[in-house]
């Protein structure tokens, strides 16, 4: 440690919500250098390594072939998928000194379906599995929580190749259980939830989320079947409405009633009885740089709340936001007043609830106004009926109606079927074995490395320090020698036991600086190796050595001649309770 680049802290620099980044910085893993953009010290980035080595077993487990792609890619082949212009300001662009147009790279299924149009010509080339460990770059706008969303990252990112869906289904299904061995061996409890496919596009995917109160993403769980999905895709049985017969629409006078709390007061009606817009606009970008703009409105019960992801889908768009008062004037609506009864220019969405509704409360789009008994398709009708509506604590599963729960999660991994996305717009095809050419069917698995170091700080902790699993410790021991009566004998043998503790493999951070032992504990405590030994004090003083695990309140008195072989059966007893967690996980 006297040598060790990177000094521990007392306290962290800054505040961050996420208590195990905090104990990151403080014990010399990780330092910030701008807004999402992290340097590792050489504690942290022996951890990081290990997490690699970790994947890189597990990906050639299910017959993964390492490789590597840059990071700086030309434009044209995120323009031949359409991304260049679909995916937002995230994606870095710039020019080079020719004034080509280049990207820094978030993902590589452009580059992987373009190595296809070379290295896969038949049907015999196929299937493959190729895998890469590289840095990306997502312009995050806004990173949080240290390490657990940043906008510089390693990431492992795996692609699937295969010659139908066949193929792709079981290569899915292989990266499934691959990803539960990987967290299993990080000693990080995850669960894999149905997820959106967001811009990645393809007919299915999985995240495997950590649950933790500092995650982003809400979880939609049911205790009763199993059932899981991110809240952004869940799906749960909505209450049946009354459905009286349809009464003549009218309009009431509503001063002062610009939201749903404001409107069921005044009326002394449920909220369920109201119909609430939502105005919504997506822009797309045209070939010439130039943007479009959509409008939107959305209608949902009075009592719930639009998902916003459900709402881009069901309109085949990409990023939403709200619009402006003058947008929102522009198609004959009225902000705090609005509905689609007499809009114009404006792609209405509604919730299947509503449509299956009758006489509901609705604004009149007059400021001050609001329509009793409306109904639609009667008095306006939909271009889109779809589930628009975010899942709510309570409600009914889909699947067996018991009670849903939710929870927050911090997503680690994720896994798509991609289908020919990629492949036919770029042109990766290959010759089946009748001749006919046909577009590679892909998949896309990833894992971020610095957010799964994250994610085990915030799970392996306590009140003194980082309490790592020996899989991913930067080192496997932290050996103190104390000072005190004996001093020069302890570190005779201090240096020893370092020395023999090295040539039989094993992993040692020494403690040589001649600190306080107080120093010393609270240091090896901060960094929460999996073991530490002990030399001087008393027990040296009887023949022997403290061994104590980081995550046991005892320590061992180990004869000197013994401790050698019992720190390495200590060393084999962490691995092997690892091991016991690592179950097989079917896709159900």
């Amino acid at each position: 440690m006297s040598n060790l680049f990177g000094a521990t802290l007392r306290t962290a620099p800054g505040r961050t919500e996420a208590e195990g980044h905090q104990l990151l910085v403080r014990a010399g893993f990780v330092r910030q250098l701008g807004q999402g953009i992290f340097s590792y010290l050489p504690l942290g980035w022996r951890s990081l390594k290990k997490i690699e080595g970790i994947l890189r077993e597990e990906m050639e487990a299910v017959g993964g072939q390492e490789l590597s792609m840059p990071v700086v890619q030309p434009a044209e082949v995120w323009k031949a998928t359409g991304r260049y212009h679909s995916v937002g300001p995230e994606l870095a662009r710039f020019t080079d000194r020719r004034d080509r147009p280049m990207v820094l790279a978030m993902t590589h299924e452009e580059v992987v379906a373009d190595l296809c149009r070379s290295e896969i010509s038949s049907y015999r080339d196929l299937p493959r599995l190729v895998y890469q460990l590289q840095v990306k770059f997502r312009d995050d706008p806004r990173p949080r929580a240290g390490l657990v969303r940043v906008r510089e990252f390693t990431m492992k990112d795996a692609y699937s190749l295969d010659a139908d869906e066949a193929g792709l289904d079981r290569q899915y299904r292989a990266q499934y259980r691959a990803y539960f061995n990987v967290f299993n061996r990080l000693a990080l409890p995850v669960i894999a939830v149905g997820s959106d496919v967001g811009m990645m596009g393809g007919s299915m995917a999985h995240e495997f989320m950590y649950p933790t109160p500092i995650g982003e993403d809400t979880l939609v769980l049911c205790d009763g079947c199993g059932y899981a999905a991110n809240r952004q895709i869940a799906g749960v049985r909505k209450p049946e409405p009354d459905r009286p017969e349809a009464l003549p629409i009218s309009k009431v006078a509503t001063p002062g009633t610009t939201t749903i709390d404001d409107l069921v007061a005044f009326l002394d009606i449920p909220a369920s009885r109201t119909a609430k817009a939502l105005f919504m606009a997506t822009e797309r970008e045209q070939t010439d740089g130039s943007l479009v703009v959509d409008s939107i409105v959305a209608i949902v019960r009075g009592d719930m709340e639009l998902n916003e992801t459900k709402l881009a889908n069901a309109v085949k768009a990409g990023d939403l936001r709200p619009m402006t008062e003058e947008e929102i004037t522009g198609i004959g609506a009225v902000a705090g007043y609005g509905s689609p009864i007499g809009v114009s220019g404006a792609t209405v969405v509604v919730d299947e609830l509503i449509a299956a509704s009758t006489n509901l409360v609705a604004g009149a789009n007059e400021a001050g106004q609001h329509y009793l008994n409306t109904n639609h398709g009667r008095d306006y009708t939909a271009d889109v009926v779809a589930d628009i509506t975010a899942a709510r604590e309570g409600d009914a599963c889909g699947v067996c109606g018991s009670p849903v729960r939710t929870t927050r999660g911090v997503e680690v991994g994720n896994i798509f079927k991609l289908g020919t996305r990629y492949s036919a717009a770029i042109g990766a095809t290959y010759l089946d074995a009748e001749g006919q050419q046909r577009p590679v069917v892909m998949g896309s698995y990833g894992i971020g490395v610095g957010r799964a170091l994250a994610c085990a700080a915030e799970e392996h902790r306590d009140g003194y320090g980082l309490r790592l699993p020996i899989t991913i410790a930067p080192y496997q021991v932290h050996l103190c020698r104390l000072g005190g009566a004996g001093a020069d004998e302890a570190r005779a043998l201090a240096d020893r036991l370092y020395d023999e503790l090295r040539v039989r493999g094993v992993e040692v951070l020494y403690d040589d600086r001649g600190e306080r032992a107080g120093v010393q504990f609270a240091d090896a405590d901060l960094i929460g190796l999996p073991l530490r030994i002990t030399v001087g004090g008393k027990a040296f003083a009887n023949g022997r050595v403290e061994v104590k695990r980081r995550d046991s309140d005892t320590a061992e008195a180990v004869a000197l001649d013994e401790a050698v072989e019992h720190t390495l059966g200590r060393i084999e007893t962490l691995y092997t309770e690892l091991r016991e967690r690592v179950v097989a996980v079917e896709l159900a």
